[in-house]
């Protein structure tokens, strides 16, 4: 099969090359890819910025999102059936999804929402699942609850602000006004224009923030909660607990809590909580946001699809920053 890879960590592109079609273990399904998600969590394992945390062998296919079709199941698989339309985020050590097919574990699997295109679904796995994670169950959000969600137009902030509105909490975001049209739709209530705008000034007492950028606005997330507000950080820094959560050695461990313990004192300086989430897998929770996506409560937001041969371009688009929703790769 044709598979795109990398064989040490760099900057530059990745390799098409011909692999071998993945084995099928006893808890596995086999897929035929028909679309895959790209995320900046590809092109940050590419570079190498998360070798200490997920210490992949090389050379390794890259691809966390998959939409496809079941063609071969493990001897113990139960849920899903040869031609069954799936899809997924593989959990870490079972990714691969920009490649032909992917061996995938079978609580990692959901049915493809039955009103979604395969480039439709395989846009939704990874940003829908961080949003659920960080909003359900780290936050615990509820309905008349204020949450900030920043970068309000990427993949993640187009998921985030559907499901907010949907357990009844009151959104803020960012973004640059040519967006706002399109989070308003999805039910932004307060729209911050980034480029003319300091939302520390404008947004006060808040329950919930979901942080996607970079330290400096992390810190300034922390002083618009209200005290025993939550913030929530996809992009770092990792905490001990989280290091705990992993399994991570003791140098990890150390490394971490010194990287975060900055921003861990301002914020209980402040009666706040801080907390970082990498996404997992779940095939289960996939499977309730497959019924919120059936409802129409929650759509999906794709910018542009790829083919195949153009992974490397879609990368590159993720990386310019440029990207309104979701990046796909379609190979069938």
């Amino acid at each position: 099969m044709k598979a795109f890879v990398i064989k040490k960590y760099a900057k530059k592109g990745l390799q098409l090359v011909e692999m071998p079609v993945p084995q099928v273990g006893k808890n596995d399904v086999l897929v035929e890819v028909h679309s895959a998600g790209a995320n900046l969590l590809d092109s940050k394992i590419k570079t190498g910025e998360f070798k200490l945390i997920l210490p992949y062998k090389l050379p390794l296919i890259l691809g966390h999102d998959v939409a496809g079709i079941v063609t071969q199941i493990g001897k113990n698989v139960t849920k899903f059936k040869v031609g069954d339309e799936v899809y997924s985020r593989p959990s870490d050590y079972h990714i691969g999804t920009f490649a032909e097919y992917i061996s995938i574990p079978e609580e990692d699997v959901a049915l493809k929402p039955k009103n979604l295109t395969m480039e439709q679904a395989a846009s939704i796995p990874l940003v829908a699942l961080t949003a659920w994670q960080a909003l359900v169950e780290v936050a615990n959000l509820k309905k008349g609850q204020k949450v900030f969600i920043q970068a309000g137009s990427g993949g993640v902030g187009t998921m985030a602000i559907q499901l907010a509105k949907h357990l009844g909490a009151m959104v803020a975001t960012t973004a640059s006004e040519k967006s706002f049209v399109m989070l308003k739709d999805l039910g932004a209530d307060v729209l911050v224009d980034y480029k003319k705008e300091d939302f520390e000034s404008i947004l006060k007492n808040y329950d919930v923030v979901l942080n996607s950028q970079d330290n400096k606005t992390l810190e300034k997330s922390l002083r618009i909660l209200r005290p025993g507000g939550k913030v929530i950080s996809i992009s770092g820094p990792p905490t001990p607990d989280f290091a705990e959560a992993i399994g991570a050695s003791w140098f990890v461990k150390l490394i971490l809590s010194l990287l975060s313990s900055g921003i861990r004192r301002k914020a209980q300086k402040l009666s706040v909580q801080y907390s970082f989430l990498f996404m997992r897998a779940e095939g289960k929770q996939l499977q309730e946001i497959s019924k919120l996506i059936e409802q129409h409560v929650i759509r999906p937001v794709i910018d542009k699809v790829f083919p195949f041969e153009q992974t490397n371009e879609a990368l590159e688009y993720i990386e310019s920053g440029r990207a309104k929703g979701k990046v796909v790769i379609k190979l069938k």
